[in-house]
């Protein structure tokens, strides 16, 4: 695995710092560390501990994990949605906010990919059949029943008759 570019992480936790319109101050008493250590970090002299990475990203309420990934100790597993991108470019949500929406989007997926696991491992082959008809729910088929009925079997509607 390649080294990471020491400068790139300082420079992604300014930019984040000046997206939440945080003081380098305030981020410096928020994370625990001192004013001049963070200050080397964002201007790439230091490379900060796994640690001091957490400390920062709860100071500025975002994923330890992205800033994990920008400082090369984790790869990112999948590219970034572009619902997270929207979310994180949006100039109008605080950084709390962002991050809020980003962790409710990350459970649906999170939720959705359990469901689709277990999907495939109940999957079962499709039967043979001459014609690739779908079956309908019954619930649907209750429901289409009127209409059915309505039409009668020619599947030509009033609408299609008259235009």
């Amino acid at each position: 695995m390649a080294l990471p570019k020491v400068g790139s992480i300082g420079e992604y936790i300014r930019e984040q710092r000046q997206q939440a319109k945080i003081s380098l101050r305030q981020l410096a008493e928020a994370a625990g560390v001192s004013n001049p250590y963070l200050s080397q970090i964002e201007r790439g002299l230091r490379k900060p501990s796994a640690e001091i990475l957490n400390q920062i990203a709860k100071g500025l309420r975002i994923s330890s994990q992205a800033l994990y990934v920008q400082a090369g100790l984790i790869e990112d597993r999948e590219p970034p949605s572009d619902v997270i991108t929207a979310i994180r470019a949006d100039t109008h949500l605080t950084e709390r906010q962002r991050q809020v929406l980003i962790d409710i989007y990350e459970s649906f997926r999170k939720e959705k990919r359990a469901e689709d696991e277990q999907t495939s491992q109940n999957a079962r082959p499709r039967h043979d059949s001459a014609s690739d008809d779908v079956t309908l729910p019954e619930e649907l088929r209750a429901a289409l029943e009127p209409y059915a009925a309505a039409s009668g079997d020619d599947n030509v509607t009033q609408e299609t008759k008259e235009g």
